[in-house]
């Protein structure tokens, strides 16, 4: 169990127990809002994939074209990171968090209004840029409420909130389409939800233990395991981000870490942005087609959370990169049987979808970990919302580029040269998560 203590003026004491249970209702209560809140972005970002063939059909788009929406906005999602990330350091993750809320309902509205490739490339660059505000909040905000040999099972849980964010997503607007609701109200429904759930996340959590009583914060028991790698001051005064990013640029695990993040992120940004219409250009109706991707989406959701829990428990001198390397593999063998079985007709529909979920639980599992409880061994909450952004950032730069290269090599060498293209970047991705690896041994064991 970890130890709560409450100092002021110097002194160290226990809480009193209206103090502990206090502490303990905003502490549950903010976990909530992180996981549920976070589900509610997606509601405002994974509803454009799900737009897509409306806005194929209305507009006459092609896959290039919708493409270019997508990598744009996800390149403005990945300097969204760099920027916003180290801001949660400076102040706050929850109020970065209800920033980026705010903005994607806004944004999400203005796109239902207007028309145009152009316009809607420049609208949606604008909501991923508020929408890259919500992940670095989260990890700062975790990281301040929870001690470190709980992140992993806690993150993993929380990461939750972007896996099942995509199930959410799709099967909203499943039902939006089933109901015969045009593009339009792909955008305008979600936002409406999201302005609510942004009242409730605002008034049910709070930054830290600190916000609720002066002093507060919770300490790791001698007796239990402390994993942060990087220390960024000796004096235990509050650093600068200078100061945290040059320690993080020091860490050959850090250094690692991007690589894997960018080749990760490659992976799922495609995931997230074409299985839908993937799965529609080789023969699915749309419908059909919006409930297999939030089926696929929801195994990734028990991938999350069973690496998570398992390298809590089980990860040798907590090296939780083993396992991830191990699954990764597994996606890179699932990633060239789709492509092999892509153009084999609808008698291959039912494995590609097996597959693609298989490979949703292979992928989404290590991905969680490099910006979630990985962040947090790192870098504790002092650092937490600078090194998810770099994280994030150094990933969706990729993500924007494979993105639109999907769309590319879609309409001009077709969907199974897309996912060959898919499984050699899963492997490459095992291969710098078995560095990490090495590193997590060197780093926790020395």
């Amino acid at each position: 169990m970890s130890t709560l203590v409450i100092t002021a003026d110097g002194v160290v004491r226990r809480p009193a127990d209206e103090e502990a249970t206090l502490l303990n209702r905003w502490r549950v209560s903010t976990f909530w809002v992180m996981l549920l809140g976070y589900v509610g972005y997606y509601l405002c970002r994974g509803n454009l994939s799900a737009a897509f063939p409306q806005l194929s059909t209305t507009f006459g788009y092609s896959n290039t074209d919708l493409g270019l929406i997508a990598g744009w906005s996800t390149l403005a999602y990945a300097l969204g990171k760099f920027v916003n990330g180290p801001l949660a350091d400076r102040f706050g993750g929850r109020r970065i968090f209800l920033v980026g809320m705010a903005g994607a309902i806004s944004a999400n509205l203005v796109f239902s209004v207007s028309s145009g490739l152009t316009a809607f490339i420049v609208v949606w660059c604008v909501c991923r840029y508020f929408l890259s505000m919500g992940w670095g909040g989260i990890a700062k905000t975790i990281g301040a409420w929870y001690p470190p040999h709980r992140h992993g099972t806690i993150m993993g849980f929380v990461s939750i909130n972007f896996q099942f964010g995509g199930v959410a997503a799709a099967l909203f607007a499943g039902v939006l389409v089933a109901r015969g609701v045009g593009w339009q109200g792909l955008f305008v429904y979600p936002a409406i939800v999201l302005a609510v759930v942004w009242v409730w996340s605002y008034l049910a959590s709070r930054d830290a233990p600190d916000s609720v009583i002066p002093g507060a914060h919770y300490q790791t028991a001698d007796s239990e395991p402390h994993h942060q790698i990087a220390r960024f001051s000796d004096k235990g005064e509050r650093p600068g981000v200078k100061r945290i990013l040059k320690t993080l640029f020091g860490l050959s695990i850090f250094r690692h870490l991007l690589v894997f993040s960018l080749l990760t992120t490659m992976l799922r940004s495609v995931f997230i942005t074409w299985i839908t219409k993937f799965l529609v250009d080789i023969g699915m109706v749309n419908v059909d087609a919006q409930v297999r991707t939030a089926v696929i989406a929801g195994l990734g959701v028990l991938g999350t959370v069973i690496l998570g829990w398992y390298t809590d428990k089980y990860a040798a001198n907590g090296d939780r990169a083993r396992a991830m390397w191990i699954m990764l593999s597994g996606l890179g063998f699932c990633l060239l049987a789709v492509s092999v079985l892509s153009d084999a007709g609808p008698a291959a529909h039912i494995p590609i979808v097996l597959l693609l979920g298989l490979g949703s639980f292979c992928l989404l599992g290590p991905y969680s970990m490099s910006s979630g409880c990985i962040t947090l061994d790192i870098s504790g909450s002092e650092g937490a919302g600078s090194c998810t952004g770099m994280i994030d950032g150094v990933g969706y730069i990729g993500a924007s580029l494979a993105t639109v290269g999907a769309g590319m090599v879609s309409d001009t060498m077709g969907w199974s040269q897309v996912f060959l293209i898919l499984s050699v970047l899963a492997f490459l991705a095992t291969g710098t998560a078995y560095l990490m690896s090495r590193d997590y041994r060197r780093e926790l064991i020395h």
